[in-house]
């Protein structure tokens, strides 16, 4: 690219993006306003599923360059704004986003405050429809939810908000692993669907490299899989056992904490944060096993197939009724 232009390309390409946000925004608006007409006239027995009918086909015929509103689409315009209408603090939210991507997330997320993480996410990671509709598929929002009450003292005592950072058990479905497999065989599947991975993670994390080696004494030792975190600006470091956690798991990874913070840290990064990823844990085990650790660790399951929606909602559901019976 000739350098000389370069300031002018630039503000082409920003123009040509706040096109299409404003496009979209007023997209997102008339949809809106066609769903709440709907709804006051279907509301007050005006109106039902014939009317509606009536008008899909007149638009077409009157108007057939206009695209988008069969009767099918009108009738989720209503349901769009029946979903929010009494959130107003979702509204901006809900214009920064797709059409296409606000019809996943009110049509398959149960509640509002299932919505509004989706919905924050999309925006935030900026995911395309594929991404967003996997993230729904494998729980995402349960998973955080539940991962977000299972952080170490030392992770929770942390100055930086880990809040949906990291998770109480992850989904690799993409790398068809079968149910016996080795360490290798994971760090391996996870190496060539890095994308993927880095989608289930979050795209905040950087990919530094596997088996990383760091010098202690005489010794070399290799990390399994170490990432950078942009926002919590620190070095994640993953282990992987493809067995049942074990206390004794956490000897190894506080000890390349430790390793990681002394030689390989800079000093304006924050003390580094140690994943154990286990095929499988007994959760009171975890408990004690984290109780009296002082380094920043979590302890996460994963799993190769999409999880039971279902199953963790109702963890999620067990959760939220102990954490009230504390209150």
């Amino acid at each position: 690219m000739d350098k000389r232009f370069a300031d002018i390309i630039r503000l082409i390409k920003k123009s040509k993006a706040n096109a299409i946000k404003s496009v979209n925004a007023e997209l997102i608006n008339l949809y809106w306003n066609v769903g709440e007409y709907i709804s006051i006239k279907t509301e007050y027995s005006e109106w039902g599923d014939s009317i509606v009918t009536e008008l899909s086909k007149y638009i077409q015929k009157t108007e057939p360059e206009i695209k988008g509103f069969s009767d099918k689409n009108i009738w989720r315009m209503k349901k769009f704004y029946e979903t929010y209408k009494d959130f107003p603090k979702l509204s901006t939210l809900l214009r920064e986003i797709s059409w296409s991507h606000n019809l996943a997330i009110f049509s398959r997320c149960k509640t509002i405050e299932e919505r509004e993480f989706y919905l924050k996410l999309a925006k935030k990671e900026g995911y395309s429809f594929r991404e967003l509709d996997r993230q729904i598929s494998s729980s995402l929002f349960e998973r955080t939810m539940i991962g977000n009450s299972k952080l170490s003292t030392a992770l929770r005592d942390n100055n930086k908000d880990l809040t949906n950072t990291f998770k109480d058990s992850y989904v690799f479905e993409f790398l068809n692993l079968p149910e016996r497999h080795s360490e290798k065989d994971l760090q391996r599947g996870l190496i060539k669907q890095m994308k993927n991975f880095i989608l289930e993670l979050g795209k905040d994390f950087l990919f530094i490299g596997e088996e990383y080696k760091i010098q202690v004494g005489n010794s070399d030792f290799f990390i399994d899989l170490l990432f950078y975190h942009r926002g919590l600006q620190c070095l994640v470091a993953f282990e992987l056992k493809t067995d049942k956690f074990k206390p004794d798991h956490l000897g190894q990874l506080n000890f390349y904490l430790e390793a990681l913070d002394r030689d390989i840290k800079k000093a304006n990064e924050n003390p580094s944060i140690g994943i154990l990823l286990c095929k499988d844990k007994d959760r009171e085990v975890v408990e004690y096993a984290l109780s009296r650790n002082l380094s920043p660790t979590m302890v996460s399951d994963y799993k190769t197939q999409l999880p039971d929606k279902k199953i963790l909602q109702k963890k999620l559901h067990e959760l939220f009724d102990s954490d009230s019976d504390a209150e």
